[in-house]
């Protein structure tokens, strides 16, 4: 097989591998470090049982890993260089998106998130305000 197919083929399966919105959130999320599937169901606003069939899908592509503690099991990402691959990527979708003002403005609130992502959230604290969840 040459190896510009195989090449092509590997990244069309990691690109269908992300090509969920639940998805991209996910890899979103876990930049700033590993969290369980309760604190990603809740942030996403999904179901337990959603959050942990992405999982899987992700984990079986090996762009997230699994750690357990107890019954406990946390997500992290294999190679934490894809949420900045996934932020690299809003400039592609800019350029057709940000015909309107509120596209343009979710878009920049959206990089402005996720670069900030560097530190995990204390726990009880909301990952996206840093203020604490009620």
């Amino acid at each position: 097989m040459a190896v510009r197919t195989v090449a092509t083929q590997a990244l069309a399966e990691l690109l269908s591998a992300l090509a969920h919105p639940h998805r991209v959130r996910i890899v979103e999320e876990l930049r700033a470090g590993e969290h369980d599937v309760n604190f990603l169901a809740e942030v996403l606003q999904v179901s337990h049982s959603r959050v942990s069939q992405h999982l899987a899908l992700l984990r079986s592509h090996h762009i997230v890993r699994d750690r357990r503690d107890g019954r406990h099991v946390y997500y992290a990402l294999s190679q934490p260089g894809l949420a900045q691959w996934l932020l690299t990527g809003l400039a592609f979708v800019e350029a057709d998106l940000a015909r309107s003002q509120d596209v343009r403005t979710a878009l920049e609130a959206a990089r402005t998130m996720w670069s900030d992502a560097t530190t995990p959230a204390a726990p009880g604290e909301d990952p996206k305000s840093g203020s604490q969840r009620s």
